[in-house]
């Protein structure tokens, strides 16, 4: 296998710089003043106490980000290609996809969790809404409400009946009561659910997980013969109800077992597909069962109202979606692999009416070369 040209291997360093920068500015935000939105004394709903929070941000970083990289790392290393695909491959090239299926793994858990921390933090700080312990953290001065008043018609019933501004809040920490501001969206159900639904998903991925897929096309041996390449990824892969031809052991080409181990019968629909193990299907839950408890003390604990929080785990799900896919085949359809390199040719752009970011031509050669690697193993 040819070293990448220079160019295809600089696009992706970019790639991963701009992840980065991503997380940086998000990171800087957290250093601008919120709008601080005018409040009621009288608004029960930012009138709760203010307690420590269960889920620290570092907690938060280590079971969000560091443990999903750790668990894509150990999976790759162990477990990818998988041994049919390995037999195919020479060390140099299965050490190559399993250096590309890591950092596809890596790059898209960055973006997710990168992308969800940019727009929590700045929609923070856009709408400066009261987080629920607000009163607590503001410590406002009751003697001082006539000179604070920015709005409201109740003055007629009472003093406090009117809105106020933050200059109300004698709290002497300016950092405690910013982030008093910064209720909307959740920054834990957003970080929380981009980076544990995004290694649920990629945990589908490699496990094969995912509701049986029954695509529109003839279900017949023959066609899936002609049609349908069984290239395998991990053990969990292995569809011991294949029956392949002996014409076409070494292509790898199948046709599905209906009762007998004969390539030309029919496929009934219902042997088409099969559903996984359940013990793979709670395999896959347990991020996603860390996400709901990491939302859920948000809200128990008064940092984030009902609302937030779910806004926040929309912007998490949303994320951890679009970056997964983004970086990896669909789950009914992928088998497990990360989409390829861009062409050389195209690695930092294309123009209008090209099609896409891959060459048909550049991909119809490296099938030849592959193609006449295997014949002289053979």
């Amino acid at each position: 296998m040819a070293r990448p040209p220079i160019g295809l291997i600089l696009s992706y360093v970019l790639d991963w710089l701009v992840i980065i920068v991503i997380a940086a500015i998000g990171g800087g935000l957290n250093f601008v003043k919120p709008n601080h939105r005018p409040f009621s004394l009288l608004d029960l709903d930012i009138s709760y106490p203010y307690i420590a929070e269960s889920i620290s941000t570092l907690t938060l970083v280590l079971v969000s980000l560091i443990a999903p990289a750790i668990i894509i790392l150990l999976i790759v290393a162990i477990l990818v290609p998988g041994p049919r695909v390995t037999r195919t491959l020479t060390r140099g090239q299965a050490f190559r996809l399993k250096l590309w299926e890591f950092e596809k793994g890596w790059a898209g858990l960055a973006l997710a969790v990168a992308t969800a921390f940019f727009i929590t933090q700045g929609s923070k700080n856009l709408f400066g809404k009261q987080r629920p312990d607000f009163l607590a953290r503001c410590q406002p001065d009751l003697t001082n409400i006539a000179a604070n008043v920015v709005g409201g018609f109740g003055q007629d019933i009472s003093a406090r009946w009117t809105l106020v501004s933050s200059g109300i809040c004698t709290q002497q920490d300016s950092s405690l009561l910013n982030d008093g501001f910064r209720s909307f969206p959740s920054g834990h159900s957003s970080f929380s659910w981009s980076g544990l639904l995004y290694l649920s998903l990629f945990l589908c991925s490699k496990f094969s997980i995912a509701i049986p897929y029954l695509p529109l096309q003839p279900t017949t041996a023959d066609s899936m013969k002609r049609g349908q390449n069984d290239q395998e990824l991990l053990p969990m892969h292995q569809n011991r109800g294949v029956s392949v031809d002996s014409t076409n052991r070494d292509t790898g080409e199948a046709a599905a077992f209906v009762g007998k181990r004969n390539p030309t019968n029919p496929v009934t629909i219902r042997n088409y597909a099969a559903s996984p193990p359940n013990y793979h299907v709670v395999l896959a839950f347990i991020p996603v069962a860390v996400a709901i408890y990491i939302s859920s003390t948000r809200y128990a604990q008064f940092y984030h109202h009902g609302f937030d929080v779910i806004c926040g785990s929309l912007i998490g799900i949303a994320t951890a979606i679009l970056s997964f896919r983004w970086y990896h085949l669909p789950l009914s359809r992928g088998q497990g692999w990360a989409w390829g390199p861009r062409s050389a040719n195209r690695a930092f752009g294309i123009g209008v009416g090209t099609g896409g970011y891959v060459d048909p031509a550049e991909t119809r050669n490296d099938t030849a070369r592959n193609g006449d690697v295997e014949a002289g193993r053979a």
